[in-house]
């Protein structure tokens, strides 16, 4: 009994969406760009649905990307103003509740 109780918990919370998704990252198309360069960046679950805004991150300083193009499978952007150096891509989810550092680094020149 108990058993199916939780099967059905489980049946009823993906129902509502309580488990999202979580983008990943797989590529920078190019992975060197300049101040104003558009970017692609591929991978999986990158929809507005669920991220909200693009990050280059440094470790410590988080600068804000303009996303002009998104899909589930790419976001395009800008590289924001910003000082030459090696940056990963953080993802703000659509909830605002979670930042996530994704494995690719962009190079700015």
């Amino acid at each position: 009994m108990k058993t199916w109780l939780v099967a059905g918990l489980i049946a009823w919370a993906m129902a509502l969406g309580a488990f999202q998704a979580l983008p990943r990252c797989s590529a920078v198309d190019p992975d060197t760009g300049k101040v104003g360069d558009m970017i692609a960046v591929k991978g999986e679950n990158l929809n507005k649905t669920t991220i909200s805004d693009v990050y280059l991150t440094d470790g410590s300083k988080d600068t804000k990307a303009v996303i002009s193009e998104q899909t589930d499978t790419q976001i395009k952007f800008k590289v924001p103003e910003i000082k030459p150096g090696r940056y990963h891509l953080a993802m703000l989810t659509a909830n605002g509740a979670s930042m996530i550092e994704q494995p690719v680094v962009l190079t700015v020149e």
